[in-house]
Parts: structure tokens; sequence; C-alpha cells
């Protein structure tokens, strides 16, 4: 019997889709740190779990190692893995840890998934090709590198999730504009970086005690970056029915080199690299953890199984049965232009006559909701087939005829 804590600050659906599959594990006696109390969880979800603790700030190493203190003698006296899913808790996570004594990734490892410039570094130290970059903490520095590496630069916050907050400065104004706006400085720098044109791909990754034992991959369509500059965009992510698709394997040891210099040795990692327009490639970041962008989901489908399952399998009892790649699979990111809150959303009966046979799961804009902080959007359709140029074409038509009108 394995005894695993699980962090969940809040009691959300994300937190809850992955306690539930950790609540499913066999021979897994499960417990829960959170800053909710546990009339929070919901009641199916309460009656799996062993135990919970509560603490003030479920984002904070001490108050997490308080929590698996005071769960420890409810759960047999010892806690034998501690886990989150979230990107904001990976460092918090390992140096409790470690000042614990619980086997996982610990806190040198952990900073160097989550630390931009820290990863950077290592990567290149050992030899992994990654984009030029730098941690600038002055107006000189930054201008110092915007000549070095010429104009368009990439500007991201040092502990950055996914792309939030990043952006393309483009031309001198802009350069200008931002360094007035939020000028740099020690306590609040920049993670600057030289802009790659290409192809922006992802590979998740399981490995086990060091060995990289599977991996899946998607492309974005088009890229984080693009998107971000463009609230209106509707895009897409794929993941190919071709498990042996020449984009991606001619990556596995570049993806394998780079998870062995962070110290990757137990766990699901998501990894998202560029093939330049020459074909060459190289890292852009990488996460210690389940992949976002509804990547879970389409794998999932992709492979005929539950992703969510798997990762809990995997971190609990360090294994993990390889399934086979079944299907292609996609999803639609829905999303409009202006501000306010969804007044109309237009094109679904349009999109279901054409494409509905081959969506499998959605999340629909619903008039009345606020316009989304999130890049990801308003809503989401989940397609798959088992021949990728149709689940190309579905996902195509769904961003040109659903459209999101704002009051």
């Amino acid at each position: 019997m394995r005894t695993v804590v699980f962090v969940a600050p809040l009691f959300r659906e994300g937190s809850n889709r992955f306690l539930r599959a950790f609540a499913q594990v066999p021979d897994v006696r499960l417990g829960v740190i959170s800053m909710e109390p546990a009339a929070a969880i919901p009641a199916d979800l309460r009656e799996t779990l062993h135990a919970h603790y509560q603490v003030r700030d479920a984002m904070d190493a001490k108050e997490i190692e308080r929590g698996v203190r005071g769960l420890a003698p409810m759960m047999g006296g010892h806690i034998d893995r501690l886990v989150a899913h979230l990107e904001e808790l990976q460092i918090a996570t390992a140096d409790a840890r470690e000042h614990l004594g619980i086997d996982g990734m610990h806190g040198l490892a952990a900073r160097n998934f989550r630390e931009k410039d820290r990863m950077k570094a290592v990567l290149r130290k050992h030899g992994v090709p990654v984009a030029r970059s730098r941690l600038l903490a002055s107006e000189p520095a930054v201008r110092r590198f915007a000549a070095e590496v010429g104009l368009p630069i990439v500007v991201k916050p040092p502990a950055g999730l996914g792309a939030r907050s990043t952006f393309r400065v483009a031309t001198q104004a802009d350069l200008d504009a931002l360094l007035k706006t939020r000028p740099p400085s020690a306590s609040d720098p920049y993670q600057a970086e030289e802009y790659v044109d290409g192809w922006e791909s992802t590979c998740e990754t399981v490995t086990i005690d060091g060995q990289h034992v599977w991996r899946s991959g998607t492309h974005y369509l088009p890229g984080p970056l693009e998107v971000l500059e463009n609230p209106w965009m509707q895009y897409c992510v794929l993941l190919p029915r071709d498990e042996g698709e020449k984009h991606f394997r001619e990556f596995d040891a570049v993806n394998g080199a780079a998870l062995d210099a962070l110290g990757m040795k137990t766990g699901l990692s998501h990894m998202e690299w560029f093939r330049r327009t020459g074909g060459s490639v190289l890292v852009n970041e990488v996460g210690a953890r389940p992949p976002g962008a509804n990547i879970m989901p389409l794998m999932s489908e992709a492979y005929g199984c539950d992703m969510w399952a798997k990762w809990a399998e995997l971190m609990s009892h360090d294994r993990f049965v390889a399934p086979t790649r079944q299907f292609a699979a996609g999803t639609a990111f829905f999303r409009g232009q202006g501000q306010g809150k969804v007044k109309a959303v237009h094109g679904l009966a349009e999109a279901q006559a054409e494409v509905g046979e081959y969506v499998v799961d959605r999340k629909l804009p619903v008039v009345g909701q606020p316009k989304s902080s999130s890049y990801e959007g308003e809503g989401w359709a989940v397609v798959k087939h088992p021949d990728t140029a149709v689940v190309m074409r579905a996902l195509k038509r769904l961003v040109e005829l659903v459209k999101i009108e704002y009051a």
C-alpha cells in the first residue's frame, strides 16, 4: 500500500479530475492538502479520500511540510509520495519532498524546470540547442541584448506558465514603450530571448527512474505567441495518428538529452520545441508536470485510455503501461474579438452539420459568460478520427464557422 499526498490549493474542476484519478489507483491510501476546508471537496470525491489537511497557503513549501506532517499520523505514519499537477507548485512541493525525505523530484531539479533562465543555461551547458537568452535587470542590459541578437526579441516572466505574459518586441518603438511602462529591475527582471521563426510542437514524455519509456507529441496551429498577439484568433492543437511521424522522431534524441540535463527521474513532462525554417530544432520550454492546452484529453482520445489515471499510477507506483495510438485528435479553441461578455455564439448549427460526427467532447461558450483571461479562450471542441487529414479539416472548419460576439 502506497501513501500518497496530493496538493490541491482549491477544489476546482482540474484539480478534482487529478484527485479522482489518484483515488482510483489500486493500493493507494490518498490524502490531500488544500487551502479550503473538507466541506469544499465534492461529496463523491470526499468519500474516496483517506485524510485531508487544511493549510493557510498551499503554494508555500513550509505550509506543505506542515500539511504532510499533519497527515502522516492519519495515514499510517509514513508518506511515500507527495504530488501536485500545477506548474506553480512544482518548486514548493519539491522543496517539501527534500526537507521531509520523500522520494521524487527535489529542489535543484525543480528549479531547473521552473526558472526559465536557469533552464536555458543548464541546457546550453549540456549542448542542448536553445534560443539565445538572458535574464535582464536593467534598461541598459535590455538594450544591449536587443542590439546583440537583433529585433524582434521575446520577453517573458522568469518563472512563466506556458505562454502567459509572453510577448514579442518587434520594433525599437515597441522596446521603448516596454521599458517605459514596465522597466526591469533586480526584483522584477525580464527573461529575454531571441525570436525563433519556425513550427512549434510539443513532446510529452514518460520517464521512469531516468529512462524515457514513452513519448507523444502535438502541433500548435498556430504557435502560442501568435495567438497571444491576436486575442481574436481561434487556434488548434493537433495530435496526429502516426506515432512514427518523422517530425517528432527526429526530435527524440534532443528531448532525451534535455530531460537528462534538467534532472528528470520519474514523471510525465511537457516540452515545447521549435523546428526552425531551415530544419534545425531547439528546445523552448519544459515543464515537469502534465501538459495543459487540452493535451491530456487529446492523448486520452488518441490512445483510447485515461491519461489522468495513467499519470496517477506512474506517480504512485513508478509504473506505466504504454498505450498504442489508435486515432488522431485535436482541439479547436474558441475566442472572439473585443471585450465584455459573450452576447452570441454564431455558427454552431453549421459546425454541427459539417463536422459534428467527429466531435467527442466540447465546452461551448455560454451567453453571458465573461471574456476569459486565459489564452485558451471561452470554449473548445475536441475531435477525433483514424485519419489525421480528417481531423485537420474538422478543426479548420470549426475555427472558420464558430464565431463569438461580445457585448
